[in-house]
């Protein structure tokens, strides 16, 4: 019988899960810092939903919830830092933990949410099929040393 599988909010009692799967999705410096993890999930207006077969993560979503001045006062939100563990790609783990992520910015009545997501990085098409669209705006980005 295979492990179950869910999705769910992460703590900080995943963040040695979490740290193996920051260092699949980049090439900078490692992750390797819980407490830089803990400072994340304490951050005011962020989650991290993952999705875990059995009791391993298989897949990480980070939501950014953002006050507005705009649309009635209505948040934004970022996804960032959207990752799948190699031996869990193409196996639906992605979907789940980004689904989380779009649902609790439907809950907290975002009026839209934003994303990118590397050229070199084949994941627009996964972007398109979750409902995101690239029709109307273009992604920009300063990087700092």
């Amino acid at each position: 019988m295979a492990p179950a599988r869910s999705v769910r909010a992460l703590t900080a009692a995943d963040a040695e899960q979490a740290l193996v799967l920051y260092n699949e999705l980049t090439v900078g410096p490692p992750a390797d810092d819980p407490a830089v993890f803990s400072s994340v999930i304490g951050h005011q207006g962020t989650e991290v939903f993952g999705a875990f077969e059995g009791d391993r993560l298989a897949a990480m979503v980070t939501l950014h919830l953002l006050p507005n001045a705009v649309w009635s006062g209505r948040p934004y939100g970022l996804i960032e830092n959207v990752v799948t563990r190699a031996s869990h790609q193409r196996r639906g783990f992605g979907r789940m933990a980004m689904q989380a992520a779009l649902d609790a910015a439907q809950k907290a009545n975002a009026h839209k949410l934003m994303l990118l997501t590397g050229v070199g990085r084949d994941a627009v098409g996964f972007y398109e099929a979750m409902g995101f669209s690239a029709r109307d705006k273009t992604g920009m980005v300063i990087r700092y040393p």
